[in-house]
């Protein structure tokens, strides 16, 4: 018993030694960032505990009471929390974030996120290696991590071809896909509901992630369909399954949802087979942004899959053959109705008449004294406008977004100041998420809603040292007053920051400091795999 009591007094004093300043005459340890004060959430749903975050370089080196301690820049999170800064799993910002005008990307900063992942839907840059260089022309604030985007694979490779990939054109798109694996993308996303990746099989999906299975890689879809325009959203979904099942891949169900009357409430079955897929040892999970309404273009709305084969040029023609336009007036008469009619659907961008920005198809078409159908063919004819659509039922974004595989998305883009009236989700997903569905709701608590940012996503797609606070973790950190989160963007009109992040770390470096941009351009992109750039 005394030898036990000699051994732990001495541990006991080896440890009061190693704190700053304790030993007599030791010099107070240093940091280039000391966070004091704060109520830490870790980021894996544990309750918050207090605690200073002290930082070097890119890394948190020390978390603990760190009184006595210095830095080159000392933070006061007294009644503030600190998390990991936040992930977005699927983001369209990739286009922004490589321009000189929006790599700052300050509306991400404003809501805490540090990350995105970006060629969504199947889209996006094929050549993974000449994105990177763009992306870091003209330097990035935030990070990014890129998927090979099976859309831009099959159009490379068949062009928009509506059929079935033959062996050969099979092999080259696996050496696409492998090559933007190698380059360090993340996984495959996929967007069968969109030509041309609709004209494809689950064989072609399965066979083009199995090459991302060696490399550690995930499967991310927008499913082939979210409500009844085809196969129906639980078979969509079980394609999902299948993928990650037989490529034994993580499968992700990217911004789940039920899209439409004829599909509210079966988020309860959808959830039950996700489960069920959970338990046979299947990798499934789902990511979502936290609003009723959804951002698409017109024609992936509305139109006949058929009708866009061949692209563009394919399609004018067709609207110009009589008997053509009244097969595509068919179609699209059952999928407004799909989508809840034509009040529910509100033009965010369209070059070729933005007058009609930020008005609903109805009103475009009662002003026109048109068929709301007939008056978006002839839209068509002009160009291909872009629209908000409100097609989702409370309930099922609620019940969602409780479950504990569900990841946080924005589905957002970056988009020059004042164009158009985008989806405001661009602006306020992960401010909205807390302020709305935790402050407001009760849906969630914020120790889950902070998970589903930040530990869930890092772990989802295999992010060493990110998500985390903890010793060892990159310095990704956001340090706000979760009361005082506010969503400034509304549905018509969007162009406004989200309020209430105090401080924001990317890589160690402060983009927001006591609410205010440095301008530090401190992200970089991540290469799965290989050393970041």
């Amino acid at each position: 018993m005394r030898r036990s009591a000699l051994v732990v007094a001495v541990a006991l004093a080896a440890a009061v030694a190693v704190l700053p300043g304790a030993a007599s005459g030791q010099a107070p340890e240093s940091f280039d960032v000391l966070i004091r004060g704060g109520r830490v959430l870790d980021g894996t749903g544990n309750p918050w505990f207090r605690a200073d975050v002290g930082v070097r370089g890119d890394r948190i080196v020390a978390v603990g009471d760190l009184a006595g301690a210095t830095a080159t820049r000392d933070i006061d999170a007294t009644g503030l929390v600190v998390t990991p800064g936040f992930i977005d799993t699927h983001s369209h910002a990739g286009g922004g974030l490589a321009s000189p005008g929006l790599s700052h990307a300050r509306p991400l900063l404003a809501q805490g996120v540090t990350t995105v992942f970006v060629n969504p839907d199947g889209g996006g840059a094929l050549d993974i290696a000449e994105q990177r260089d763009a992306l870091l022309a003209d330097g990035l604030g935030v990070n990014v991590a890129q998927f090979v985007p099976h859309g831009s694979v099959r159009r490379a490779v068949l062009g928009m071809a509506d059929r079935l990939a033959e062996p050969r054109e099979l092999d080259e798109m696996r050496a696409l896909v492998e090559a933007g694996m190698r380059e360090g993308a993340w996984g495959l996303s996929s967007g069968p509901f969109y030509a041309p990746g609709s004209y494809s099989d689950t064989h072609e999906l399965v066979e083009l992630t199995r090459v991302v299975a060696p490399f550690g890689g995930a499967y991310q879809s927008h499913v082939r369909d979210e409500s009844n325009y085809s196969i129906g959203v639980m078979a969509a979904v079980e394609e999902v399954v299948t993928v990650a099942r037989e490529a034994g891949v993580p499968g992700v169900w990217t911004h789940a949802k039920a899209l439409g009357p004829p599909v509210w409430g079966s988020s309860v079955s959808l959830i039950e087979r996700l489960e069920e897929a959970r338990a046979d040892g299947i990798e499934m999970y789902t990511d979502q942004y936290p609003y009723p309404a959804s951002a698409t273009g017109l024609a992936a709305a509305l139109l006949p899959r058929w009708a866009q084969a061949g692209g563009g040029d394919s399609l004018r023609a067709r609207l110009q053959r009589s008997d053509d336009v009244e097969r595509i007036r068919a179609g699209m008469i059952d999928n407004l109705a799909r989508r809840g009619g034509a009040d529910r659907i509100q033009f965010r961008r369209f070059r070729e008449d933005p007058a009609i920005e930020g008005r609903t198809l109805a009103e475009v078409a009662n002003e026109r004294a048109m068929d709301p159908v007939d008056t978006a063919i002839e839209l068509f004819r002009q160009g291909s406008p872009s629209i908000v659509s409100f097609n989702m039922h409370e309930d099922d974004v609620r019940l969602l977004m409780a479950q504990p595989f569900t990841m946080t998305a924005s589905d957002g883009g970056l988009v020059p100041w004042l164009e158009g009236v985008p989806h405001p989700r661009s602006y306020g997903a992960f401010t909205r998420k807390i302020e709305t569905y935790v402050n407001d709701m009760g849906v969630i608590d914020l120790e889950t809603a902070v998970r589903s940012m930040t530990s869930l996503p890092a772990r989802v797609y295999r992010m060493r040292d990110r998500g985390e606070v903890r010793v060892g973790a990159v310095a990704d950190l956001a340090v706000f007053d979760p009361s005082r989160l506010h969503t400034g963007s509304s549905f018509t009109d969007p162009h406004h920051l989200s309020a209430g992040m105090r401080w924001v770390l990317v890589n160690g470096d402060v983009a927001i400091d006591d609410g205010a941009f440095t301008g530090v351009l401190a992200g970089r992109v991540l290469r799965k795999n290989r050393q970041e750039s």
